[in-house]
């Protein structure tokens, strides 16, 4: 056993390793805990200007479920450039090995154990586990764990198209009323709380004619943006 461990957490090893552990402990909170992370930050992430992707998290009041990441899908009109130009170098690989389409975290999680898979195994038949060359295996060993999370994750993509972020079939959330959890004006996003026969459920909203709508305020959903993203919304 002390064999074991001194293979996993060699200098080759550690660092997959101890990544590994971190997702590991992620998903068990995610999954049993349920927690649910307030944040009082206000982020506007503009992830490069050929890329329509904006992101507002965790306005003043504000708050984010720890299973949002989790279940973050990005989506192919998000990575796809604007104009005619063609896609970058990163932007096809996110698409081609399925981080656009299913939720980010889930293929992660399978790249990372399967990269970690093939590193200890290789260093171990290798007796390379505690020498320079192993540091060659793991990196060399990034290239085939990513082919083989496209291959483990492709069966998801149709699974994961019918269900909304929440892992339920899709809610229909027009007409409801909503409790915001963000203060929200012009093109702003925040966040809303909704309760759908019992359970609240958190979406992302917009207000309807940019007029300012304060945190705790009561608001109703009115549609659903374009993109399917978030909802635009109007005072109740």
């Amino acid at each position: 056993m002390e064999n074991y461990f001194d293979i996993i957490f060699s200098q080759v090893n550690i660092t997959l390793s101890v990544l590994l552990i971190i997702l590991i402990i992620y998903w068990i909170i995610t999954m049993i805990s349920g927690l649910d992370f307030d944040l009082d930050i206000d982020v506007d992430i503009e992830v490069d200007a050929d890329i329509d992707m904006d992101m507002d998290t965790g306005i003043e009041g504000g708050s984010m479920d720890f299973s949002d990441v989790a279940n973050a899908e990005v989506d192919r009109e998000h990575v796809v450039n604007k104009g005619t130009r063609k896609l970058k170098w990163w932007q096809i690989i996110l698409i081609y090995f399925n981080f656009v389409g299913i939720p980010f975290m889930f293929t992660f999680t399978f790249w990372i154990f399967t990269w970690w898979i093939i590193s200890v195994l290789t260093t171990v038949i290798t007796f390379s586990y505690d020498n320079s060359f192993g540091f060659v295996i793991v990196l060399l060993a990034l290239i085939p764990s990513l082919f083989l999370t496209k291959i483990v994750t492709t069966p998801f993509k149709a699974f994961f198209k019918n269900l909304n972020k929440d892992g339920d079939k899709a809610v229909d959330f027009l007409g409801r009323e909503a409790i915001l959890l963000s203060n929200i004006s012009g093109e702003k996003l925040g966040n809303a709380e909704v309760n759908v026969d019992g359970n609240i459920m958190n979406i992302y909203v917009r207000s309807l004619d940019g007029t300012a709508l304060t945190f705790r305020e009561s608001v109703l959903i009115i549609k659903q943006s374009n993109d399917k993203n978030y909802f635009f919304v109007s005072k109740s």
